[in-house]
């Protein structure tokens, strides 16, 4: 079975100085991704909901906003109240995740799910109708520019066989090291959602760096 591939160039690595410029460039991407992390759940601090507000504003794509923070029940309703196409809360961070997922969706987002690499997936396999994306992260989450974990492709290809088998919609996205050297044993592994930051960013085109991503994701 042929699946759609999506590149979703990640504005961690962008120049924050100019973001409305940084974000045209990637005006042929499915998505941008918008790293929201508050140094507490991991050791980084990004973005917060005034800038996701000013993101949305002028991004050309839609925006699939990425939660690394604690009490995700609490906060991550907001951002898709503030119209945001995905918004994806850590497994770690959640009390309840179904009810999570519900809220999202009720706000008129998609609900998406993530797990760190040691996080299991069976929890959230066995409601797959509740989520409308699985993202595996393939570097441990908090910093751009990390090494993909090649142990990580018996995870994505447990979450793809269990997607399949239960013939869900579920995108599965992974994060973390995404270039063309590693994109194509991610997608061979069941991926159909990639997260690329610096190996778009840090291209001299990067729409030509988003083209070439997705021709080799298409021919694993």
């Amino acid at each position: 079975m042929t699946r759609a591939i999506r590149i979703e160039p990640s504005i961690l690595a962008a120049d924050f100085v100019n973001m409305e410029a940084e974000l045209q460039r990637i005006a042929t991407a499915d998505a941008v991704h918008v790293d929201v992390m508050d140094n507490h759940f991991v050791p980084n601090l990004t973005f917060g909901p005034q800038m996701v507000t000013r993101v949305q504003a002028v991004s050309p794509v839609p925006l699939d906003v990425h939660l690394m923070i604690t009490d995700a029940d609490r906060w991550a309703p907001g951002y898709a109240e503030l119209g945001a196409f995905s918004v994806t809360f850590h497994a770690e961070a959640s009390a309840d995740p179904l009810a999570l997922a519900a809220a999202l969706r009720e706000r008129g987002a998609r609900a998406g799910i993530a797990v760190k690499p040691a996080t299991p997936i069976d929890e959230i396999v066995a409601h797959l109708d509740a989520y409308d994306q699985i993202l595996v992260m393939t570097i441990e989450p908090g910093f751009g520019g990390q090494s993909f974990m090649d142990d990580m492709l018996a995870k994505i290809a447990a979450v793809r066989s269990a997607i399949d088998a239960a013939g869900a919609g579920t995108w599965l996205q992974v994060d973390g090291g995404i270039s063309t050297a590693t994109i194509a044993r991610a997608a061979a592994a069941g991926a159909d959602t990639f997260v690329a930051g610096t190996s778009v960013y840090g291209a001299p085109d990067p729409a030509a760096a988003i083209a070439a991503l997705r021709d080799a994701a298409a021919a694993a």
